[in-house]
């Protein structure tokens, strides 16, 4: 807004020069205000770069390393293979927003995101020595999302995700994931994992018809609020938390495999809840 009344005021004044009859000023004028608009549009262009919002996505918690290369994978920006998470980053940087991946959650780190996204902590199944989330860990991001910062939790179903530590964070948001596992998919049977009767939310703002295999539901207290429920159960949640903001859903959801048409029929719209999902966020989100 105060970029806009700066720019509207010297084109006002350029216009009534150039409408009053001192025609031997025209040059001059218009030299000396072109460049100072160009001065203010490039500063303008660079607070909107410095000011950008910045996602970071968790790669202490999930952890899990390729046994072939030898390289962190799964859920990740850096992996476009069906196991990452590149198309969602794309998508994030489509909206002008910078993805980071972070490790342990320090003060120091958190205090350059806005938004710090959490997916599958790791089983020992997965890795032999997994980091857990810690008392400590759990003080520091409770204050970080008090303050403002928004935080998204993507567990998964009962076997492949560690609930006691995550459960221990997300019961300070009113949250706490279930082991168990809903959705149960029989190999290409994908209508076992549709969900259709979708409420009137910000997140399926034009989607009818969603994919969630193999998902944990999450039992709620305080003030969270369930976004999707199915058969009773919270499958998707949310809660605003001080200055701050919490989605929760039991799965990954939106990982490459599942998010576009690779595997999954036309008729499913991740995709645009994806997008939806990442509008939400950023909705919530406040420039470092």
């Amino acid at each position: 807004m105060f970029w806009n009344i700066i720019v509207s005021s010297l084109m006002f004044h350029i216009f009534e020069i150039v409408n009053s009859g001192k025609t031997m000023e025209k040059p001059k004028v218009f030299k000396r205000y072109f460049l100072f608009i160009s001065l203010i549009l490039s500063g303008f262009i660079v607070q909107n770069l410095f000011s950008q919002p910045v996602v970071g996505l968790d790669n202490c918690y999930n952890h899990e390393i390729n046994a072939t290369t030898g390289k962190p994978f799964h859920y990740l920006w850096t992996d476009t293979e069906l196991s990452g998470y590149s198309r969602w980053g794309e998508i994030f940087t489509s909206k002008w927003a910078k993805i980071v991946t972070i490790g342990k959650p320090y003060a120091t780190v958190l205090s350059k995101i806005n938004i710090y996204i959490i997916v599958d902590p790791d089983t020992t199944s997965e890795t032999p020595v997994p980091n857990y989330i810690l008392p400590e860990d759990i003080t520091t991001i409770k204050r970080w999302v008090e303050d403002g910062g928004v935080l998204a939790v993507l567990a998964n179903d009962g076997p492949n995700c560690e609930f006691t530590h995550l459960n221990m964070l997300m019961s300070q948001f009113g949250m706490k994931f279930n082991h168990v596992t809903l959705h149960p998919v029989t190999g290409t049977n994908f209508e076992m994992g549709a969900c259709t009767n979708l409420p009137d939310h910000r997140l399926f703002k034009e989607v009818t018809k969603i994919y969630l295999k193999e998902i944990s539901d999450i039992n709620l207290s305080g003030t969270a609020k369930a976004i999707l429920i199915e058969n009773k159960k919270v499958l998707m949640a949310e809660n605003n938390f001080g200055k701050g903001y919490i989605f929760a859903i039991g799965d990954p959801w939106i990982y490459n495999e599942y998010i576009d048409h690779d595997r999954l029929p036309e008729s499913f719209e991740n995709r645009k809840a994806a997008e939806n999902l990442t509008d939400l966020l950023l909705s919530y989100a406040k420039k470092k």
